[in-house]
């Protein structure tokens, strides 16, 4: 859990990349034998219980050469939706410009997928008259 202290600390949008390959090394066992041992077991943390899969994921890099956690990227689109004027609601276009702004370089597309993957309609049905 030390990989993802952040997570535990601060949530979601504080996630870290995190790839099985990192953590068999480390303990010097077969990326298989990871992905075997963290299927279907559950860790309780502050934050509630997850699935140690869940810890687990793929990454975008930013600008800067960073690496994010496509966790914490979802936790982004899922705040800034939270934050929208429901009158207005954020086309995909319009989050990939914000999230541009917090140094995060997504395509139109990949933020269409990860809002789909959160269950957030798109902007027509977003819209509160």
């Amino acid at each position: 859990m030390k990989h993802q202290k952040d997570f535990l600390d601060y949530g979601e949008s504080m996630m870290k990349p995190l790839i099985l390959r990192e953590i068999a090394e480390e303990v010097g066992l077969h990326e298989s034998t990871i992905s075997r041992v963290t299927s279907n077991k559950y860790i309780n943390t502050p934050r509630g219980i997850y699935e140690l899969k869940f810890f687990f994921g793929s990454s975008i890099d930013n600008s800067s050469g960073n690496e994010l956690a496509s966790t914490a990227i979802r936790a982004k689109i899922k705040e800034v939706i939270k934050q929208e004027d429901p009158k207005k609601p954020l086309s995909d276009s319009e989050i990939v410009l914000l999230l541009k702004n917090q140094d995060i370089n997504i395509a139109r597309r990949t933020v269409a997928k990860y809002r789909e993957i959160l269950n957030i309609a798109p902007t027509n049905l977003r819209k509160i008259l």
